[in-house]
């Protein structure tokens, strides 16, 4: 009895050893699950530049993709998304949403993927060293409701009983909501309403007091490179309130004001494309960072007069705390080798 239960424990062993030295399956590679190239609408603007060209070069360095771009219009290209020429657009602003993206979303020919970043603000803004340290010149301001007390502060050389106040862009819906909250807050005889020709004249006018840490008031946006590039405060307003914003742009005269929304901005993608390469789904509905973060690539681009491409591998290399949640280890580890210095 012994010796049976011997041979057959010895048995036992020869066959775990032997199954032991039989190789495992490789894991199977990630790869490309589109044979033909992945079309990015290409928007005309800084923040849309950099991370349709982030998300093209994780796709074809770590994927194995191939990929192209459709340069436009928002407009444009939400049309060709509609269509299916368009495959993917990485910036659709939830806030105002186009009209041509809603109604292909409601026919069920695009969707909603992953939060390109979730936090994208408006607001009035002043230098934090106007407000902030030893040598502030105004520590207590925080509101724009205490604007008309520090008109002299922010003078208008050109009406020097007025601050100013620079506005957006004329022309723009930022420069109309911006020209009814000076009415609402009722600093229209505090201060004049200077609307730039140009989103170039903005920032220059900006960044020029900046630079002599001179006094500026303004309206500005996030993410964009000025932003990322230099340190300001958003001056507080009250929370935003539907119903109060509604009445305000509804009126010429209005008599309450509310913040802007903050603003979610997600990917768009043309269904059929994500229904075809479901591996290349997975990637946009987990892709995403701050607004703070595009801030910082675009003050890289402005800095170094570099173009998307250039930024975004930057980016890859600095913050693969970031992008390398939006991969499987594989992919990652591929982009990682390509953009190696």
């Amino acid at each position: 009895m012994k010796t049976r239960r011997t041979a057959v424990a010895l048995g036992l062993f020869c066959a775990a050893t032997a199954l032991a030295q039989i190789p495992s399956p490789a894991r199977a590679e990630t790869t490309c699950d589109l044979d033909r190239p992945v079309m990015f609408g290409g928007l005309d603007y800084g923040s849309a530049a950099f991370h349709t060209a982030l998300a093209r070069l994780i796709l074809e360095k770590g994927y194995g993709c191939t990929t192209d771009v459709i340069p436009g219009t928002t407009l444009v290209l939400n049309q060709g998304m509609s269509r299916g020429d368009v495959d993917v657009i990485m910036e659709v602003w939830t806030a105002n949403t186009a009209q041509a993206f809603l109604d292909a979303e409601a026919e069920g020919k695009v969707e909603r993927l992953g939060t390109t970043f979730p936090d994208a603000t408006e607001g009035w803004y002043v230098p934090r060293y106007l407000v902030e340290g030893a040598d502030a010149a105004a520590p207590d301001l925080k509101s724009v409701e205490q604007l008309a007390d520090y008109k002299e502060l922010f003078k208008d050389p050109e009406e020097p009983d007025k601050g100013r106040f620079l506005n957006c862009v004329i022309g723009w819906q930022c420069e109309i909501v911006n020209s009814k909250k000076l009415i609402a807050y009722g600093l229209t005889d505090a201060y004049s309403n200077v609307r730039p020709g140009a989103g170039a004249a903005l920032e220059a006018a900006v960044e020029s007091a900046y630079l002599r840490e001179r006094p500026v008031l303004f309206y500005f946006w996030s993410p964009t490179w000025l932003m990322g590039k230099y340190d300001f405060v958003q001056l507080e307003e009250p929370p935003f309130n539907q119903e109060t914003w509604d009445a305000m742009m509804a009126s010429d005269e209005p008599t309450a004001a509310t913040a802007y929304p903050k603003t979610k901005v997600v990917i768009g993608a043309n269904t059929k494309f994500t229904a075809s390469a479901p591996v290349l789904r997975e990637f946009f509905m987990n892709y995403g960072m701050s607004s703070d973060d595009t801030s910082q690539a675009l003050a890289y681009m402005q800095d170094n007069d570099a173009e998307g491409p250039e930024a975004a591998e930057v980016f890859l290399r600095e913050h693969e705390d970031v992008w390398k949640s939006w991969v499987p280890e594989d992919v990652a580890a591929r982009v990682s080798e390509a953009v190696a210095e």
